[in-house]
Order: structure tokens, then sequence, then C-alpha cells
């Protein structure tokens, strides 16, 4: 990408009957956001124009046919279907589910064929978008498959960083996930996401134990004892800065958070109830690991505020900025990984 080309921002609309498209109309309403991307929208002029009548808004879209076509200094739509779209704000439905899915399965297409660099996904219902041809949890669970790469949901804030050992996986059925080989493969995910990603040189992580106290010497649970400390030994000795299992309820309160660059929880909600609580609405989720750059708002479709037109715009605004900073940190990665002799700054002549 020459210096001076903008960032092609691909956006999946998620489920239309939620607030995906309330943020985006309210997001480009700020012209100056077309100053660091040129936004791609998968869905169709007709839905956009019905939001932007809904939320009485004055922004214009450059209908286009494909991502090659878009222009920048414009919010570009690609057509994805031409129906006349039914929405209900606030109400679950799986046609709506199918759309969603329409809009995914377009804009993940051109990320994987170089038509846009970052791909920011808007709200879907996990519920509705099932069906015989989508058989997947999420976001994060279709792009693991369709993108090269090893996924991981990685929480994302300034201050705050926060990657799963497990994600979409029942209470009941974690421990059995956890072993040896899932910790050093996902910990060496979010140790080069660190540094590829957020140009953070030696990163320092820490891990929380899976049970209460990291299981009081084998009172409450083995896990730890048996299963995360030694694995955190093993990988301690490639050089890595891994520290735990710490003890999960005290470790964000006590601010030790602060002591580190990123913090692997073992299961979906031991990591999210704390992230959502210390950076809600400046939160993004990032699939790490991943080939191409995907980023999403760290809420969901908020049907029970859908269509009143007071959805917050801030993560979904952290999101894209946070995909264009990645997208940038990656290249500057690439680029100095494949010249050595950019690696070491010149040294400053300094006057006696």
């Amino acid at each position: 990408m020459e210096k001076d080309e903008k960032i092609k921002l691909g956006i999946s609309i998620g489920d239309l009957n939620g607030i995906g498209g309330e943020l985006v109309i309210k997001t480009f309403e700020d012209s100056r956001m077309l100053e660091f991307c040129t936004p791609i929208i998968y869905a169709s002029v007709k839905t956009l124009s019905f939001f932007k009548k809904h939320f009485e808004s004055s922004l214009d879209f450059n209908s286009i046919q494909s991502a090659e076509q878009a222009v920048d200094s414009k919010v570009n739509v690609v057509t994805v279907w031409r129906d006349d779209v039914r929405i209900n704000f606030g109400e679950e439905d799986l046609k709506i589910g199918s759309y969603a899915i329409k809009s995914l399965q377009a804009a993940v297409k051109d990320l994987k064929d170089d038509q846009i660099d970052v791909l920011v996904t808007a709200p879907i219902n996990k519920h509705n978008i099932q069906s015989d041809d989508f058989k997947f949890p999420g976001h994060t669970d279709y792009l693991a498959q369709e993108l090269e790469g090893d996924s991981l949901m990685f929480m994302v804030s300034d201050d705050l960083k926060v990657g799963l050992l497990t994600d979409h996986v029942p209470v009941s059925e974690v421990s059995k996930h956890i072993t040896p080989e899932l910790i050093e493969k996902k910990i060496s995910i979010i140790y080069n996401s660190l540094v590829q990603d957020f140009n953070i040189r030696l990163p320092k992580i820490a891990v929380l134990g899976l049970n209460p106290h990291t299981g009081d010497n084998g009172v409450i649970g083995s896990e730890d004892d048996e299963v995360l400390r030694p694995a955190l030994e093993e990988i301690k000795k490639s050089g890595k800065l891994v520290y735990g299992p710490y003890a999960a309820d005290s470790f964000f309160g006590s601010k030790n958070y602060k002591n580190f660059d990123a913090i692997v929880a073992t299961y979906h909600d031991q990591g999210l109830i704390p992230f959502k609580t210390l950076a809600f609405g400046n939160g993004v989720n990032y699939t790490a690991g991943l080939s191409k750059i995907r980023t999403s708002p760290d809420h969901g479709t908020a049907y029970e505020i859908a269509g009143k037109g007071v959805a917050d715009i801030s993560s979904f605004k952290e999101a894209i900025f946070s995909g264009i900073a990645i997208f940038r940190n990656r290249n500057m990665n690439q680029t100095l990984t494949s010249n050595p002799l950019l690696k070491q700054p010149k040294k400053a002549y300094n006057k006696k």
C-alpha cells in the first residue's frame, strides 16, 4: 500500500433489527471519518436509505457493485441484495439473520481477495444466523474457517487486553479443553499479536487460574497445579515473559492487570465480565491470530434500544480506529522483519 493510499474498510451490517445500521449512520455522519479510511458497507442502498430516513440523517451513499469501484471520501455501499427488506427493530427474525450472513460472507470474500484491508463487523444475533449453510456460534468461529491462522478472541482497549483460552464453550466443559497444547498455542497467538499488531516489543502476559484461589493447593481443584503451572513453566523456557496462574477474584480489583500487557482468562466470562466492566464502550473485540484483520464493537445487537436513536457509537468507532492501527502496525512489522537493516534506529547525534 502506498503511503497516502487510504485503507479500505469493509463493514458487515450485522442484524438489521439491531443497532448496526444506526452505528454506521451516526459514525459516518462525521465527515472527518473519511480522512482515515474509505468505508465499504456490505448491504444495499435501499436498506441504508431506510436507516437514513428513520434516523433523519443527511448522509449520502455511493452505490457500487464491487469493492473495486469504491471511491475515496464517499460512504460506499456494495449491493449484496436487491430485496425490499422488512425491518422491525428489536425483533429476532430468521429472515433478518440470513441477510446478516449474506453481508458477512460477501465482506469476508473480499477480505480474503484483498479487496478490503480491514473488516469491521456490526453485531449479529447468534441464534437467528443459524441455518443449514451457516452453523457457527459467531463471527470468530466462521473467520477461523475462512482465513489462514488460528483465531483467538482478544478483547482490547488502550489500558486492558484480555485473551481467552476457551471462548464459546459451556462452563461444564471448560476444564476438558484446557491442555498444555492449548495453553501454549493461545499464549503464542497473544504474544505474536502483541508484537506485530500492537508494537509491544517484549510483552508481559498474566494468566488467570481456572479454580477459585487457583485451587488452594488442590483443595478446590487440581487443574491449576497439574496443567496450568507446568505449561507456563515450559513456556517461560522459550523466553516469553509469562506469569501466573493468578487468582481471578482479586486480580482486577487490585489493579494488578495494569502491570501486564495482556491477561489470559481460562474461560469466557472470567475474562469478559471484568473487561466489559472496566472498558465497556471503549473496548474492541479483535480476532487475533489470523492472516487478515477483523474487529467489532464490544457489545451485541441491543434489541432493547434498536431504532430509538440512542445507541452509543463509541465502541464501533474504536473498532474502526483499532482495525486501522493494527493494519498499519502489522505492515510496519512485516517491513522491519523483512529488512533487518531497518530494525535498529539510527543513533542520534548529540552536540557537545
